[in-house]
């Protein structure tokens, strides 16, 4: 097969000696994975703030793009827990959560996470994912699983709360509303789906216990009429309150419609005011905008207040003896003596209510538990996505941070697999088949995915032999989007959040903390404070990242600007060690100086300030022997403080002389001339060499009673 060809269509590789048996473990481990990523999907999108379909439409050609153009066989593409947190991070400050703007942002981001990934892997940039080092990544993805966790409280009680600006605060909205009502059948579902997934896991962990969780669960739904919802009129609502409430929540949204066309026409205002260099019109513009600005935050405010004053009351329905529904507030009794002697259904209900006027004609009252709803029937309309300039400053940031958090791991999963297999992964190869998955799934209304442990972890142990398992996988999504939507109409919402937090639950790794901690205290320092900014700074996570790779950057440049330089000697072992570490002797007249790290324009200063120290330190000092085989690399800079040293360390009577020095490190003292400078007789190729031949000359006349490097003389080693 053309090596070429293979090149461009890596996937080809897979039917070199493929054969039956293949194809059948491949259709068993496909068919085996889809029973897992159907439910995984719906319940990450939703943790997205998508609709849940849209879980299905981003589990149809992400897996199979990805796994035909990527390296790993056994890798299981779709949705995953912290990518989908991270859109939803990446969105909210743009549109309401599930709104047509959000969706269309999603999909936009999406294709920026796929180009940003394909456009590193065609230039062979897959290094750059080292920029996250585990210890971050580590810290993020613990503090990742108690948010994500955490956010799924409101849909196991049953509650509904606005979400504050910082995650810790809607997590006490939520405690305080569940104090108030919370909804014990909608706990008791998640509850069974907890125990059912558990259950399986433990004792029959070959059956896919998601999926047996999700139709036991769906069928419990639809049987016990778990969903219990109505329309009503206006006057039903026996509370002037609430009804006040209600018009003036949807008087806010009748103020705030004009506001978007008017700062886009002020905007236009102060485009052409700036490029007339008119300073007066300029300001004034700005002042309209600036009250555009505090008009529109205020009326947010007042959404935020009425929606919360119409969900906190509740409603009892009675049926008066005409036949007509009242739903009167649970908590006192109704004025009218004849009402209140009637008996209601004894169903606690409350108004719905979203980010969007209420239909004062048919207001929708709900009296049970949340389920998945109508899902779309059919394949999701191929299309290019939606592309907004305004949002693409926003959402460039955050397509980066996915775009090298989602190859991380699925990097990392591949690599693992890749042990067991023997398979050899290709980091920029993956790159690409990640990238062409996200950019085609936004074809196909995909909002942003990645490699999925968990579902590799079952593709791998279900047999999978080649990539053709996730192409059996997403041939399996297609048929559920073609056929069975209706069957998950009854799907609990708590039963996907269920879902959600027992998946999470293998993110939460303690020990990552404590084997950072163990390889150096600076590595669990930065895990545990990229935690701890993480958790702090939630939904905006981001921040917590940045703050962790920036405390990992500053480490790195710190520990490369002040390598380490010690100074040599032997031990009883007539071994050469740190002298100072090892608390050993040193000789008078020779200073073995090792410096370990690459000689660049940070650390050069730093090296001629430690020679300096030795010269004034060592007054009987007369040859310093700089050993290299720490130096792997030098620049300009490190060439420049090299021969100033050389030159001020002969002019002040001492000589110096290297060893071990490095082919590429010996190229640049070739090419600036310097190795001549020098002199050829001062390079040799080890320590032991290199002591042998300067001690003569250095011992002469010599009162040193015993030079602790007199061994090595003796030892007959050659140049």
């Amino acid at each position: 097969m053309p090596s070429l060809l293979v090149k461009f269509l890596p996937f080809l590789k897979w039917f070199d000696k493929y054969n039956a048996y293949y194809l059948r473990m491949d259709i068993i481990s496909g068919l085996t994975v889809a029973m897992v990523l159907i439910p995984q999907s719906m319940a990450y999108a939703q943790l997205a703030g998508l609709p849940p379909f849209y879980g299905l439409y981003a589990a149809f050609l992400p897996p199979m793009i990805a796994a035909l153009f990527g390296s790993s066989r056994q890798l299981a593409t779709g949705p995953v827990a912290v990518v989908s947190l991270m859109t939803a991070a990446a969105l909210e400050p743009l549109a309401a959560s599930g709104s047509e703007g959000y969706i269309a942002y999603a999909i936009m981001l999406s294709l920026l996470v796929g180009l940003f990934q394909f456009s590193l892997g065609v230039l062979r940039l897959g290094m750059i994912v080292n920029l996250l080092s585990h210890p971050v990544v580590n810290g993020f993805t613990n503090a990742a699983a108690i948010i994500i966790a955490s956010s799924q409280l409101s849909k196991l009680f049953g509650v509904y709360v606005d979400k504050a600006d910082h995650h810790y605060e809607t997590i006490i909205r939520v405690i305080h509303a569940a104090i108030v009502y919370i909804h014990w059948p909608t706990l008791l579902m998640g509850i069974l789906a907890f125990a059912i997934m558990y259950t399986l896991k433990r004792l029959l962990p070959t059956i896919p216990n998601v999926l047996v969780a999700v139709v036991i669960a769906t069928i419990l739904s639809q049987t016990l009429g778990f969903e219990n919802n109505c329309n009503i009129k206006f006057e039903a609502l026996k509370s002037p309150s609430v009804r006040q409430a209600i018009l003036e929540f949807n008087q806010v949204f009748l103020d705030a419609a004009p506001l978007s066309s008017m700062r886009a026409l002020f905007r236009r205002k102060l485009e052409e005011a700036q490029k007339r260099d008119d300073t007066p019109t300029v300001l004034d513009v700005k002042f309209e905008l600036d009250l555009i600005d505090l008009y529109n935050a205020e009326l947010k405010y007042d959404k935020l207040r009425l929606r919360k004053k119409i969900r906190s009351v509740l409603f009892r329905r009675v049926q008066t003896p005409d036949g007509a529904d009242h739903f009167d507030p649970n908590d006192k009794t109704p004025d009218d003596k004849s009402i209140a002697e009637l008996k209601d259904d004894g169903h606690i209900w409350r108004v719905i209510v979203g980010n969007k006027p209420l239909d004062i004609n048919q207001l929708t009252m709900m009296g049970g538990g949340q389920v998945v709803g109508a899902v779309p029937g059919g394949l999701p309309a191929l299309r290019a996505p939606t592309f907004n300039f305004a949002a693409f400053k926003h959402l460039l940031e955050y397509a980066a941070i996915i775009s090298l958090l989602g190859f991380m791991e699925a990097i990392s999963i591949a690599k693992a697999m890749s042990g067991k297999t023997g398979q050899r992964i290709d980091p920029n190869q993956e790159l690409i088949g990640q990238g062409l998955g996200n950019i085609l799934g936004a074809i196909g209304q995909s909002y942003p995915t990645s490699g999925s442990f968990s579902r590799s972890a079952v593709n791998l142990q279900a047999g999978a032999m080649t990539g053709l398992s996730s192409v059996v996988t997403s041939l399996a999504v297609v048929i559920v989007l073609l056929f069975f939507t209706p069957l998950l109409y009854y799907l609990p919402q708590s039963v996907l959040a269920a879902v959600i937090m027992v998946a999470v639950f293998g993110l939460i790794n303690i020990r990552g903390f404590i084997h950072a901690w163990r390889a150096r205290w600076y590595d669990g320092v930065i895990s545990v404070v990229t935690f701890g900014c993480t958790l702090a700074f939630a939904p905006h996570l981001d921040k917590g990242i940045m703050v962790g790779v920036i405390l990992s950057l500053s480490v790195f440049f710190y520990k490369n600007m002040r390598p380490a330089v010690v100074d040599l000697s032997l031990d009883v072992h007539h071994n050469l060690r740190n002298a100072v570490a090892s608390g050993l002797k040193e000789c008078k007249y020779i200073d073995v100086v090792r410096f370990d790290g690459p000689l660049f324009f940070a650390n050069a200063a730093y090296l001629e300030d430690q020679i300096r120290d030795r010269r004034r330190s060592k007054k009987d000092l007369k040859h310093i022997i700089f050993v290299c085989n720490g130096i792997n690399d030098m620049d300009a800079s490190g060439e420049e403080v090299l021969s100033l040293i050389v030159e001020r360390i002969r002019s002040a009577g001492l000589d110096i002389s290297f060893s071990g020095m490095h082919r590429d490190v010996k190229a640049v003292l070739e090419r600036t001339h310097l190795r001549v400078k020098i002199g050829e007789e001062h390079f040799f190729p080890t320590m032991e060499s290199a002591i042998n031949g300067v001690y003569q000359t250095t011992h002469q006349r010599s009162d040193e009673k015993r030079c602790p490097l007199a061994v090595i003389k003796s030892l007959k080693i050659g140049n």
